[in-house]
């Protein structure tokens, strides 16, 4: 297994009962990197998060994490990670400097060590003011600050996430997705996500898996899923019936909306397309009042990709 992965598996499976939830599923993921995991409830997301945090064991296949063996070396492992749940794993009795002082006990700092960390993350996240209150006050997106920062205390290189903004607002889940993006770019964590929000995958991950009936379906980056799924077209909108009609004849591919005085071209909204239309309407000696390109979101591609069990389709 290459050591330029951070994460790399090959033919995970695992069952329950007889309940196949992981099918040989394989995955490679870049050091520095955010790689996000999407699919339907018990498509076996969370399982495949267990199985290479060494919480539990897979029935068949192997994985490296950090450059270790998740069976034989699943203490190096341990070592070299940290878990974010869904819910933050925050003492809220505990002011937020006693959390992160109780972390560094736990990863066994020395006592100026583990002061020297605490301030430190409280610092880059924004919590020194708030330093010396008790978790129960914090909101729930200071709450998983603080969860997210008790995750660095013990220096991983990669961190899972799984669904970490569940139930923040959208302004604090702006916050947190800055701060996963700092993480990478600063500090060359890789981040393995799992989430159900597609726009979160959209804006952080570098690259997407969309794992359904225990297979991996699709990969690749976010305009590769998008463009795999038929839909996109360039919509012009015109100033009358008369332009709208003249169109059509020119575009005799495009579906009509009379309603809205619009033609919708299949094409694919690149710059070459783009200006192959307006060529056309130039030689036309028509003129659109806006165009306008639409293409499949990653709502789309889910939608798509887990309506029905799928055949696996190769890595972009």
């Amino acid at each position: 297994m290459s050591a330029m992965h951070a994460i790399h598996a090959e033919g995970l499976r695992k069952s329950y009962g007889e309940k196949l939830v992981l099918d040989g599923i394989g995955l490679r993921i870049p050091e520095a990197s955010v790689f996000a995991l999407l699919g339907p409830n018990g498509a076996g997301k969370t399982t495949a998060v267990q199985i290479l945090s060494t919480l539990i064991g897979a029935d068949g296949g192997e994985a490296r994490v950090a450059g270790y063996d998740v069976v034989r070396q699943a203490d190096d492992v341990r070592r070299s990670i940290g878990v974010t749940g869904q819910f933050a794993a925050v003492d809220g009795l505990l002011t937020a400097e006693e959390n992160l002082l109780l972390m560094a006990d736990l990863h066994h700092l020395p006592r100026r060590e583990g002061k020297r960390r605490a301030a430190d993350l409280l610092e880059r996240f924004d919590l020194t003011p708030d330093a010396k209150k008790t978790v129960s006050s914090f909101s729930g997106g200071m709450r998983r600050k603080l969860d997210l920062a008790m995750t660095l205390v013990g220096e991983p290189r990669v961190i899972f996430l799984d669904e970490p903004t569940t139930g923040l607002d959208p302004r604090s889940r702006r916050m947190l997705w800055e701060l996963i993006r700092g993480l990478v770019e600063d500090r060359g964590i890789t981040i393995f996500l799992t989430t159900q929000y597609l726009d979160e995958a959209d804006q952080l991950a570098d690259r997407i898996a969309v794992l359904n009936g225990g297979r991996i379906v699709a990969e690749g980056t976010s305009e590769e899923l998008k463009r795999r799924i038929p839909g996109s077209h360039i919509r012009l909108r015109f100033g009358g019936e008369d332009q709208l009609d003249a169109a059509a004849r020119v575009f005799d591919v495009a579906q009509r909306d009379p309603e809205n005085l619009a033609l919708n071209i299949p094409g694919d909204g690149t710059p070459g397309t783009v200006r192959a239309v307006l060529d056309l309407l130039d030689a036309a000696r028509l003129e659109a009042e806006s165009l306008t390109v639409h293409t499949p979101d990653l709502d789309d591609v889910f939608l798509a990709l887990t309506e029905k069990p799928q055949q696996p389709v190769p890595a972009l």
